[in-house]
């Protein structure tokens, strides 16, 4: 066989006060708030920022450029994607194609809902399944795909 494998594990991650991870994980070159739980199958890129609080279950993938505020809820199965295909193809290590997601506080994001690269403000629902695909600048609940705004919490 001719092939290489890479142990990630946890490195370079700094982490807050009373926060619990359940392994396994790949978590690097991140920031993780106080009081947070990190589940396992999960993983956080570097240059990504989660608020105190937060909860990001299993299976979820959080990319680089990322940040997430403080109380939220990351369902099992989220999926943030950084990298909008501008070019009709992945950016493979191009990094300046790459975009920014930010999470506000109290925001709760359903299992195996997508977050393409927006802004989501405070006091925010997105349902489970849903993608988000633009900003999202006032507070209620969104489902679907896209993601639209049933009603105002």
């Amino acid at each position: 066989m001719d092939y290489q494998t890479k142990k990630i594990g946890i490195k370079n991650v700094k982490f807050g006060k009373q926060t619990q991870v359940v392994e396994p994980v790949n978590l690097y070159g991140c920031q993780i708030g106080n009081h947070c739980l990190i589940g396992p199958f999960t993983e956080i890129q570097k240059n990504v920022k989660i608020g105190d609080y937060t909860r990001i279950q299993s299976h979820s993938f959080v990319c680089e450029l990322v940040t997430i505020g403080q109380h939220c809820f990351i369902g099992h199965g989220v999926m943030f994607i950084n990298d909008k295909f501008t070019k009709g193809k992945p950016a493979g290590g191009d990094s300046s194609l790459w975009q920014k997601t930010k999470i506000g506080n109290h925001v709760s994001i359903g299992s195996n809902a997508t977050i393409l690269p927006v802004t989501i403000c405070d006091r925010t629902v997105i349902g489970a399944g849903a993608v988000v695909t633009k900003d999202i600048t006032q507070s209620g609940i969104y489902v679907g795909n896209p993601a639209r705004k049933i009603r105002n919490l």
